[in-house]
């Protein structure tokens, strides 16, 4: 059952990336202030930086999609292949199907056969045991370990589990249990600013907010559930950019996903204080579509764009992207005003130059 719940949501999350309508991600609702002279020459950009113990080259990577039956594990091997060949960053799907099937585990252990050097991100689920944890750092020889928390998909979801008062106990144990970085990510529905000051105060090195706007699981598993159910919970959450604008001052290392279309997506999280960005959706798709080749193909035009951009904005380093100047509006502003989140300031930043 679990290898066809994997299957189920490949399908139903790349039916989604073939969709006409775009769910609001708040992406569109941040511009950047146009200075006319404020270029430079793209030579002197870099993208690189250090992140979670390591130096990346690109504040880019593959996020959290699949594994766990024999397709998914194809999947896996051209995501891997693909990372590789782009030298990106790469984050398993969940791997609590391989720790309760062995037989499964060649279908995420996949990621570091085809990806030997890089940054390998394990993924489990936040009730699972320190043991569990690393048993699936090991299994992919895991730099980091992400811990997904998705107490919203698990309400809609057929089998799901509804018991989420010990998942704050549990996390504690996990970053106290393995020796990498702990990155705690929701599975597209936010991570509120409440719930990032929790993540330092339990030493989570990094929190990827995984915002509303992206593969709807909602949708996913109501789709599995058959019917109506609970397809009026379809856009529950903050955006991605909601999040970063309200994230307080003590959270972790910030990372961003959910909804990211394009390289210029990516540059308004960087802009907005996140350290990198992960892409899901529309990275399965090209793979689906055109294998390993397509997706490194697109990898490597999104770190040129990236360079492209920050060149037009005066970045010479991705950290000088947060001193940017930016235009909040529609139903993200809406959300800053409730949140009382001074807008203003954010459109004068370079001022401080």
């Amino acid at each position: 059952m679990s290898s066809e719940r994997k299957d189920d949501h490949v399908r139903l999350a790349a039916a989604q990336q073939d969709e006409a309508r775009i769910a609001s991600n708040g992406f569109d609702d941040v511009a950047f202030v146009h200075h006319a002279l404020a270029g430079i020459d793209a030579e002197r950009v870099s993208l690189a930086g250090d992140l979670l113990g390591a130096r990346w080259s690109v504040p880019l990577y593959v996020n959290a999609m699949t594994g766990g039956s024999e397709s998914t594990g194809r999947i896996n091997r051209d995501l891997a292949i693909a990372a590789r060949e782009a030298g990106v960053p790469l984050a398993s799907g969940s791997m609590s199907v391989a720790l309760e099937n062995p037989a499964l585990a060649p279908t995420f252990r996949v990621l570091r056969e085809e990806h030997p050097d890089g940054f390998l991100f394990a993924n489990l689920g936040v009730e699972r045991t320190p043991d569990d944890a690393r048993r699936a750092i090991d299994l992919i020889e895991a730099n980091a370990l992400q811990v997904h928390v998705n107490s919203v998909q698990e309400t809609v979801m057929p089998e799901g589990r509804r018991a989420f008062s010990s998942w704050q106990r549990s996390l504690e144990s996990l970053v106290a249990a393995v020796d990498v970085p702990v990155v705690v990510k929701e599975v597209g529905f936010g991570l509120s600013a409440r719930t990032l000051a929790l993540l330092a105060d339990l030493g989570v090195a990094a929190a990827d907010v995984s915002g509303r706007g992206g593969t709807d699981f909602v949708r996913v598993e109501n789709a599995r559930r058959g019917g109506e159910g609970y397809a009026y919970l379809a856009g529950w959450g903050q955006s991605a950019v909601e999040c970063l604008i309200d994230a307080p001052a003590p959270a972790p290392v910030l990372l961003a996903s959910g909804g990211v279309r394009t390289p210029l997506d990516a540059v308004r999280a960087l802009a907005l204080g996140a350290r990198a960005v992960g892409v899901s959706g529309p990275f399965l798709k090209t793979v689906l579509d055109g294998g390993p080749e397509a997706l490194a193909s697109r990898l490597g035009e999104w770190t040129t764009h990236l360079t492209a951009l920050s060149a037009l904005l005066g970045a010479a380093a991705t950290s000088d992207l947060v001193r940017t100047d930016l235009v909040v509006t529609g139903d993200t502003a809406d959300f800053c005003r409730a949140r009382g989140i001074d807008l203003a300031a954010l459109s004068r930043r370079s001022d401080a130059r």
